[in-house]
């Protein structure tokens, strides 16, 4: 009997196949039209986690499925592969890469798979354990994956006091820079406290990425509140001194 997934699934692929055929929109589309489209759906997809809209989480998984079934669908016109051979092919790397599931490997926690997933990779023929990072990864989140990357080979500090230390050190080396106005050290050496912060905030385990996206989204809703604290009062905004921009802002936030 055919799972209620496998039913979903094949009407989803069975619609695609109807919309390529007939729909003049679906039919031009090309990988390289589909990818910045793409990609808007998988942030509003990050967008709907941030918020932990799950009602939005599901209508965003939908969109982003479409896509990956839109990608496989002119694949298979193009005779470069199948629907079919993509999720074998995954099916095939997770059995793989998961021997303390599959297979006889014994681990204890989650690092010892990380390690085991990154030595798999290396065996595979990967180069580095730094290999398959996208280059288009935003850089925080890009950041990261280096860092927990690098942790799979024991490259990895000892204790989150030292990575304190390192950030203090970055700061140091920041003002420095400043002091002596070279620009492009400057930013060198910003560079290095960004990607040091984001380090203590593994260590936090804390998602630095999501951890920005939220102070981000907290900036954005005073700040509109604070535009519309000045209109109820009469007040217009752009015209207001910065000091009493400021009380504004003060207002809302102990509001919040």
């Amino acid at each position: 009997m055919q799972s209620l997934h496998s039913e979903a699934f094949d009407r989803l692929v069975k619609i695609m196949d109807e919309l390529r055929q007939g729909c003049p929109w679906d039919r031009k589309q090309t990988i390289h039209t589909l990818r910045p489209l793409t990609i808007e759906e998988l942030y509003e997809l990050v967008d709907a986690i941030t918020d932990e809209d799950w009602k939005g989480i599901e209508e965003e998984i939908g969109d982003v499925l479409l896509h990956l079934v839109f990608y496989a669908k002119i694949a298979s016109e193009q005779q470069q592969f199948t629907l079919a051979g993509a999720i074998n092919k995954i099916c095939d790397k997770l059995i793989h890469r998961h021997p303390h599931i599959y297979g006889d490997v014994k681990v204890e926690n989650e690092e010892e798979v990380k390690k085991n997933w990154e030595q798999l990779k290396l065996k595979e023929g990967k180069k580095s354990v730094l290999s398959g990072v996208p280059k288009a990864l935003p850089a925080i989140v890009k950041a990261t994956r280096l860092q927990e990357k690098a942790k799979q080979a024991g490259f990895e500090w000892d204790n989150i006091q030292d990575v304190w230390k390192k950030v203090k050190e970055e700061m140091s080396e920041l003002e420095e820079a400043v002091e002596l106005k070279q620009q492009q050290h400057i930013e060198e050496e910003f560079g290095d406290l960004l990607f040091s912060l984001v380090n203590y905030a593994r260590f936090l385990q804390i998602d630095a990425e999501n951890a920005l996206a939220k102070a981000n989204q907290k900036f954005m809703n005073r700040f509109v509140a604070m535009e519309a604290l000045a209109e109820e009062k009469g007040l217009i905004f752009s015209e207001l001194s910065l000091e009493e921009q400021d009380q504004l802002w003060n207002e809302i936030k102990h509001q919040k």
